[in-house]
């Protein structure tokens, strides 16, 4: 959780993104890097509720992508939607359309990085 709300677009800066679609122009406060086959395969509901935190207006980084289409499929189904979604390893060009379809559709913010994730950690804690 941040101490302060962020804008969103300071931090698809500070992690060097591409951004896929959605609007960038709001604020997030906090976020959460995960393991995008260890949450798909290992989370229930319940568990996957608790990586937002205190607020659902956070960003959810997601590692271990190959297209982000699984990812975007367990936020579609799920009934709390993140304030943003990085996938992290994957080109922009290289991202599922299905997956840029669901982030449209539930109008949350998409992009990309391939910024080495303990790169990313050690920038976004300051």
């Amino acid at each position: 959780e941040y101490t302060t709300p962020k804008q969103l677009e300071d931090f698809v800066k500070a992690i060097k993104a591409t951004k896929v679609t959605g609007e960038f122009n709001k604020t997030i406060n906090g976020h959460t890097i995960i393991d995008s086959l260890r949450a798909i395969l290992e989370l229930n509901a319940n568990e996957f509720y608790r990586l937002y935190g205190w607020s659902t207006e956070r960003v959810l980084v997601f590692t271990r992508v190959s297209t982000g289409r699984s990812p975007l499929v367990a936020i579609r189904v799920a009934n709390l939607k993140p304030g943003a979604v990085v996938l992290h390893g994957v080109a922009g060009a290289k991202v599922d359309p299905i997956a840029i379809q669901i982030a449209e559709i539930e109008r949350i913010p998409l992009m990309t990085t391939d910024m080495p994730i303990e790169e990313m950690r050690e920038i976004l804690r300051k």
